[in-house]
């Protein structure tokens, strides 16, 4: 049973958050903080009681801005600690998902929160501890394989593959880049890059992956080469130059 801490300088979003966690039985115990300095007194009370204390904190599930000490910043403090609780991201912002990564971040959850994703962000929680016994996973429709599966503003849209002019990785995440936009995924450029190999991606660069049909021009310039997508010019690496002149040679 975990024991969490959640933080939000935002009362209704706080009992939101609080109600949310309370009724996941994989929660044994759930209080909450009105800023990050009530936080990290409250988990420096933990981590002097010990991982199996009466104090004790698993995971902290952490709104990112707040007046004064943010979300970021507590996490960084955090990670200066032995023994520190899990940190799962809650925020209204997908911009800071690259730095809750680097950050070690278990999940980052967008507002406003719904049931089931905040059972995926405790599931990956009780995976990552290594917990016995959880709760099993909420069952998630697994949407066709022409579309992926995005957050925005906590509503999820299916994105069409073919609709993907290229992807550009951001450590454990992808951004996958559209005529309309881009959108933050957490899944891996390699794992993309083979699940869409038979659509017509092809690896560009060790940041990113591209939609043949989308490439418009392949241009050398005094030994480099790159590809131009759209109106974006993205570098090709040296070792992906002769397969992608080849492939698009035997483009029809």
């Amino acid at each position: 049973m975990l024991r969490a801490l959640a933080v939000d300088d935002e009362r209704p979003s706080l009992e939101e958050l609080l109600y949310l966690l309370d009724a996941d039985p994989r929660i044994g115990s759930v209080e909450g903080a009105g800023d990050a300095t009530e936080a990290l007194r409250r988990i420096n009370r933990a981590l002097e009681s010990g991982p199996h204390g009466p104090e004790a904190i698993d995971v902290v599930f952490l709104d990112i801005q707040m007046p004064g000490l943010d979300g970021l910043d507590l996490a960084r403090l955090l990670t200066g600690f032995a023994r520190p609780p899990l940190v799962v991201f809650v925020t209204a912002h997908e911009d800071f998902a690259v730095q809750a990564f680097d950050l070690k971040a278990v999940d980052y959850v967008l507002k406003p929160v719904r049931r089931e994703r905040l059972a995926e962000a405790v599931r990956r929680v009780v995976e990552q501890r290594g917990t016995a016994g959880a709760a099993p996973r909420i069952p998630v429709h697994e949407p066709d394989p022409g579309h992926i599966p995005v957050e925005l503003g906590g509503v999820t849209r299916f994105v069409p593959v073919d609709d993907i002019t290229h992807v550009e990785a951001q450590g454990d995440y992808a951004r996958l880049h559209t005529d309309k936009g881009s959108h933050l995924v957490r899944i891996p450029l390699s794992t993309l890059e083979e699940r869409w190999r038979a659509r017509g991606f092809v690896r560009i660069h060790r940041r990113h992956l591209v939609a043949l049909r989308h490439i418009g021009e392949l241009r050398l310039d005094a030994g480099t080469v790159s590809v131009l997508v759209g109106s974006e010019e993205l570098q090709v690496s040296r070792r992906h130059a002769r397969e992608l002149r080849d492939l698009l040679m035997r483009r029809p």
